[in-house]
This record gives structure tokens, C-alpha cells and sequence, in this order.
């Protein structure tokens, strides 16, 4: 079991507003202080005023104390959660182009199959796979495809925690504004 002395991965979960220049004031952060961020993934969350940043982030317990202190004194920094030690589910994407010449297509087919990734595109030499797992499941399945790899792309982490983490809140669809809600006008003719 490691200790808090031993960098290890932390996956910390962050909301901010979802303005000009945030994602930028975050990666500062980090570089400024001489941490390397590992993967990040951003996205918009079901209000669109807020996004959340998915970073993974390697160090002791000390770096991440420092780093989750230091992001919170960020004006557009809603929320930080270090999700490293908590119960969830986490998932990557990478699409991978292999060389699909005839004397390697049945074997690119029978590993896409085993992994459960899907062939989104086909050209007479190569295949595209698509395949979402977590980081050992895609880590297995390049270093099968290896030698035919042609081009490699990989999302960072997306994770989420399990069960009922936060109130459940239904979202209100838009309501388009009527002309008679409008207090400028008076009257209106049909």
C-alpha cells in the first residue's frame, strides 16, 4: 500500500466557470510550479456557465495538498476533488490507425474484437479503431497493435463518482421568451 511520500497518479476533478482564459490560468498553474500535467480533459457540465476539468496529476501527497490549495484561490474555480482514493468510474478514448494491408486485416479484426473496439473507417491500407476502456485496457491493445500502428490519438481521463455523489437536480428545459413577457412591450396586434 503506498504512502503519502510516493508520488503516485491523482485524478482531480475540477469545476470552474466556463469563461475566456480559465483553462489557460489552470495549465499556468501547474507549469509555473514545475508540476507536469499528465492528461486533461474539459467539457462543458449540464449548465453551460460551468465546465469541469478532468486532470491527472503525478506526486506525493504534499504536491497534490499544494496544488488543490493553490487551485482554489483561482477566482473562477467553483470546486476541486481529488477523486484518487474515492469509488468511481473512469474511461479514455483512442482512436488508432493500424496498416490494413490483406496479410494483417484478419488479425487487426480478431484484436479489435477481443478489446471490443470498432472499426469507424476503412481505406484500402489502413483501418481506424475506436476503442474506450481504462488506461490498462487501452495500454494492452496498443501494445498488441504495435508493430502496425500507424497514428495514434488519445483522450485524457474522464472520470465520474459512483452512486449518488451529489443531489440529483432536473434540469428545466430552455423557455423560449413570449413577446407578452417582454416589459417594453405594451400591447401587441396579431
Amino acid at each position: 500500500m503506498p504512502n503519502g511520500n510516493d508520488p503516485r497518479k491523482h485524478t482531480i476533478a475540477v469545476l470552474v466557470e466556463n469563461k475566456f482564459g480559465v483553462l489557460s490560468r489552470v495549465a499556468g498553474l501547474f507549469s509555473a510550479r514545475g508540476y507536469n500535467i499528465e492528461s486533461m480533459s474539459v467539457g462543458e457540465t449540464l449548465d453551460p456557465s460551468v465546465s469541469r476539468m478532468t486532470l491527472v496529476v503525478r506526486g506525493d501527497e504534499f504536491v497534490i495538498e499544494q496544488v488543490t490549495k493553490q487551485l482554489h484561490k483561482l477566482i473562477d474555480v467553483i470546486k476541486v476533488t481529488d477523486l484518487t482514493d474515492e469509488s468511481h468510474v473512469e474511461r479514455e478514448l483512442v482512436l488508432i490507425r493500424v496498416n490494413a494491408e490483406p496479410s494483417n486485416r484478419a488479425e487487426v479484426l480478431r484484436t479489435a474484437d477481443i478489446f471490443r473496439a470498432r472499426v469507424v473507417d476503412v481505406t484500402a491500407v489502413s483501418f481506424v479503431l475506436e476503442a474506450t476502456g481504462d488506461e490498462g485496457k487501452l495500454e494492452a491493445l496498443i501494445e498488441l497493435l504495435r508493430p502496425m500502428i500507424q497514428e495514434l490519438v488519445r483522450t485524457g481521463k474522464v472520470v465520474i463518482a459512483r452512486g449518488p455523489k451529489a443531489r440529483v437536480r432536473r434540469v428545466e428545459p430552455p423557455r423560449k421568451p413570449r413577446v407578452a413577457d417582454d416589459p417594453k412591450v405594451v400591447g401587441f396586434a396579431d
